[in-house]
């Protein structure tokens, strides 16, 4: 048991007696960490929740937004970390199989899985199997159960050697008017329980990730990882849409972290009602199982609808057609008791307020200054510096693992994995632009900058595209929350995120707090990983690569000294020190409005081209540009206070690149109020910068293969 002794004496408190041993076990999990939230929930309140096109904020399974007058998206991210670290394709298959029935319980179709992943240095072995057995787990659920895998991001740091991190964002199409929620407003109606069976897989799977792994996790936390079964979920899903479109549900939602414990008490507390569980009518997949086993139980594969008794013999017609399991296992009372029966005796009877809203903390904080001092290095040649950092697994391309997903099924798909996000169409004047993205060293050095940084740059990405941003999702993994300097770390991140997206006008609308990812002391650096939504019409959709001989290349917004903390640190110096870049929030809003006016008034698509400039800097995104397209560029970067290194590889934020053709380049630049420079034109067959100069086939031995050297 985690429950601290204050809990205990808070619980009993309120109950006036002493708990049972099922009641310790069911509140056990709801006061964890995963559950309750108690550590970060007064600190997320900060957060911009609401905006002109959200319909629903964090609370439930997953957020809401307005995308066309017809239909809205349905948007969720979680993680499955410590699971992963355990048994990696199993922890990842199970990832994807809880986020998707996040988004069906929104009673929304899933359309598109992404990914933020993060693990140890590929040289190690350890790290290159959780690597490929991860991206397996994620490759052969997804691609079983027909939802694409369309876009996501990789990093290897030696801080995630011990605790690799799995973040799986999703999202779902549904109709406005088709919206269900998970709740449970009318007394008399019945938990309709369908899909899998409880077995006892996933028992304290909750409490197993809000812990820190040890050096014997991996054997004795390995029965709280449940086991993924993606051929029954693609049944569930079938049957759970089939359902919604032929019943009139009063609410539904997903057995996750918790189990029944948590799917149950929060239906009704949500509407300020009861619940009443008859052990003996779930459906088990093992004899023997006790009322514990059975309450705690996070097998997978689960859902549960509240239904007017009425429509009962209806949903288990189509549960039968889908061949999946369903039962009614209780009923809403009046009331505020969550009371489990066991043949006819009441073994259990909660107040649902303690099962579903434990109290918060306010756990104490300690600042952790920025290393100030200055980074001295000695730079390499351009040429050799620029190749080395192409060949970094971090900067590297990404296909040895966008090959093994089919991204392309259910044919929305517009723009494939390999650009700044993924573009899929909703209908035919609109597409929304998806990605995730994180800076785990910025964050470590300057959590506030870091982690706005981590907003601006997934901003930025799906601004290239020709988007609009809408909304924000996000997954945030850090230590243990049980030390000042962690909890620092996070309150920090969490006031520059809230700035960006404020500024942005792109609300957060659902996520997930991922703590104790620390291993005896060893400790990550910290991930904010950020997924975010944008809109766009199709006509404005843009890509990275270039495409006309002679088009004009411009670069928007301004490169600082801000060489600390940047890949080419990393990967050349092995240095991960000094300060992060700064948000200069007023400059990245006016970038990025200048880019969507631009795109909006350009009929003639004089504006060819858009790559956004994060990691690696300038250099890199050159490279990309040129390596997407075949297509070579002379660029001439000067500068009075820069010196070259810097100018190249300087991570400066708010910065884009654009192609322009020639002869309306004039017409364009007179339209901008906002930092830009010509800085040269697609030319040739090489990449020309400055003196330094790399033919196509240079920059491509270095970029490709590269992952697939250490997973041969």
């Amino acid at each position: 048991m985690t429950l601290t002794d204050s809990e205990v004496e808070y619980i009993e408190g309120i109950l006036g007696r002493k708990m049972n041993e099922l009641e310790e076990g069911m509140l056990d999990v709801m006061f964890s960490e995963h559950c309750s939230y108690k550590s970060s929930r007064p600190i997320l309140g900060t957060f911009p929740t609401e905006g002109e096109n959200i319909i629903l904020g964090p609370g439930d399974d997953a957020g809401l937004v307005s995308v066309t007058d017809k239909y809205a998206l349905a948007v969720g991210m979680e993680s499955h970390n410590h699971p992963s670290a355990i048994e990696p394709y199993g922890g990842a298959g199970t990832g994807i199989g809880g986020i998707l029935r996040d988004i069906i319980s929104m009673g929304a179709m899933p359309i598109a899985l992404l990914d933020s992943l993060r693990f140890g240095p590929l040289e190690d072995e350890k790290s290159r199997y959780l690597f490929e057995h991860v991206v397996k787990g994620i490759s052969d659920y997804g691609n079983r159960v027909g939802v694409p895998t369309v876009a996501g991001e990789i990093e290897f740091d030696e801080s995630f050697r011990t605790n690799p991190l799995v973040n799986v964002m999703c999202v779902g199409l549904v109709e406005k008017d088709k919206i269900v929620r998970g709740q449970a407003p009318y007394v008399g109606d019945v938990f309709f329980l369908m899909g899998g069976t409880t077995g006892r897989d996933g028992i304290h799977g909750v409490t197993f990730a809000s812990e820190e792994l040890t050096s014997d996790s991996e054997t004795e936390d390995r029965p709280a990882v449940q086991v993924a079964d993606p051929f029954t979920k693609k049944r569930v899903l079938e049957a759970s849409l089939e359902i919604l479109e032929e019943i009139d549900v009063s609410g539904v939602k997903d057995l996750g972290g918790g189990g029944l414990t948590c799917c149950i008490s929060e239906l009704v507390d949500e509407s300020d009602n009861a619940a009443f569980v008859d052990l003996r009518s779930i459906p088990l997949r093992e004899t023997g199982m006790t009322p514990y086993e059975i309450m705690l139980s996070e097998s997978q594969e689960r859902m549960v609808f509240v239904l007017n008794p009425n429509d009962v013999e209806k949903a288990k017609e189509i549960c039968d057609k889908h061949e999946i399991v369903s039962a009614v296992i209780g009923e809403v009372r009046e009331g505020n008791n969550m009371v489990i029966s066991d043949d006819g005796d009441e073994i259990a009877d909660l107040p649902t307020i303690l099962l579903a809203d434990p109290p918060s903390l306010n756990r104490p904080l300690e600042e952790i200054p920025e290393d100030l001092e200055p980074v001295e290095v000695v730079h390499p040649p351009v040429k050799e510096s620029l190749l080395k950092l192409l060949s970094s697994p971090n900067i590297a391309s990404k296909s040895w693992v966008y090959k093994q997903y089919d991204h392309e099924v259910q044919v929305r798909t517009v723009v494939k994995p390999g650009d700044d996000a993924a573009v899929l169409r909703i209908d035919d004047e609109t597409a929304i632009a998806l990605t995730t993205d994180s800076n785990t060293i910025h964050t470590k050095l300057s959590p506030f900058n870091g982690a706005a940084g981590c907003v601006a740059e997934a901003i930025r990405n799906v601004v290239s595209m020709g988007a609009t941003p809408y909304a924000v999702v996000d997954c945030l993994n850090f230590g243990n929350p049980e030390k000042p300097d962690i909890l620092w770390q996070f309150k920090r991140a969490i006031e520059g995120m809230s700035l960006v997206a404020e500024k942005f006008d792109a609300p957060v609308i659902s996520g997930n707090v991922s703590f104790y990812n620390e291993t005896e002391g060893i400790k990550i650096n910290p991930t904010p990983a950020v997924g975010v939504i944008g809109v766009e019409n199709i006509e404005n959709i843009r890509t990275m690569d270039f495409k006309n001989e002679g088009d004009k290349i411009l670069l928007i917004g301004k490169t600082y000294d801000e060489l600390t903390g940047s890949e080419y640190h990393r990967t050349i110096h092995n240095l991960e020190k000094g300060v992060a870049p700064r948000i200069r929030i007023d400059d990245e809003v006016a970038n990025a409005k200048t880019i969507l006016n631009l795109l909006d008034e350009d009929e003639d698509n004089d504006i060819t081209a858009i790559h956004d400039v994060s990691a690696g800097g300038l250099a890199i995104a050159l490279s990309e540009m040129v390596i997407s397209s075949d297509k070579g560029c002379e660029v001439e970067l000067t500068s009075d206070e820069l010196d070259e290194n810097q100018l190249l590889y300087s991570e400066s934020h708010g910065r884009y690149l654009l192609t322009v053709k020639a002869d309306a380049c004039e017409e364009i630049l007179s339209k901008m109020d906002v930092p830009v420079e010509v800085i040269g034109e697609v030319k040739g067959n090489v990449l020309k910068i400055n003196d330094n100069e790399f033919t196509i086939d240079e920059l491509k031995d270095s970029y490709y293969g590269v992952i697939e050297k250490y997973m041969a």
